[in-house]
């Protein structure tokens, strides 16, 4: 069986500061991605070679084929695992702004404006229940952007949809430096956003 590993993340761990402090994203990487990680491949040892071979995208897409006894361990921890490796290029240090071309275009087809998108993401990512993130993704049957907020680790994946940006509300994301204020890392998040790498997934669905 290949094992999944561990994606280095593409800065270091206090390029994001001061919207994400050091300490944060070195355990958030460290610590909780790299549990997901473990944890993943250690329920995938107990599946069908079959299962085990699939890549990460097949097998988040097709999670109702993984066997149930072990289908909870690779659903919560392969959408752990998936999610994190697209949060991580999904912000940058000279990120913020709003995107233009083809991905600006279809936000505001979508939600109306930029303005609006933003809006909505935010305030709807900031009362998800306990743990759970915020995504816009692509919808293949409508053709169209789309916000939807996943609980826990599930992936937008295993719902048919194509994660571009997603935002991790788990208190660990943001708790040494923004207790329990959730709204105010949303904010600051936004000044980090790489829209680059999230217009680049965009152009890939097209």
């Amino acid at each position: 069986m290949a094992k999944h590993e561990l994606p280095s993340l593409p800065y270091a761990y206090d390029a994001l500061e001061p919207h994400i402090d050091a300490k944060t994203m070195e355990i958030h990487h460290t610590k909780h991605h790299n549990a997901y990680t473990d944890k993943l491949n250690a329920a995938l040892e107990k599946c069908p070679s079959d299962i085990q071979n699939m890549g990460i995208d097949e097998l988040l897409s097709s999670i109702k084929s993984v066997p149930e006894q072990v289908r909870g361990a690779v659903n919560f921890n392969g959408g752990g695992f998936d999610n994190h490796a697209l949060f991580w290029p999904s912000m940058s240090a000279s990120g913020g702004g709003e995107p233009g071309g083809a991905l600006g275009d279809a936000i505001s087809a979508s939600f109306g404006s930029f303005a609006d998108f933003k809006e909505k993401f935010s305030s709807t990512t900031a009362v998800i229940q306990g743990s759970g993130w915020g995504w816009l993704v692509f919808n293949k049957s409508s053709s169209a952007v789309e916000y939807v907020a996943m609980p826990n680790q599930d992936s937008p994946k295993t719902r048919g949809l194509v994660p571009l940006l997603g935002l991790d509300v788990w208190e660990h994301a943001y708790y040494l430096n923004y207790q329990n204020r959730r709204p105010d890392y949303i904010s600051a998040w936004w000044n980090v956003v790489n829209w680059d790498e999230v217009s680049d997934r965009f152009s890939k669905t097209q």
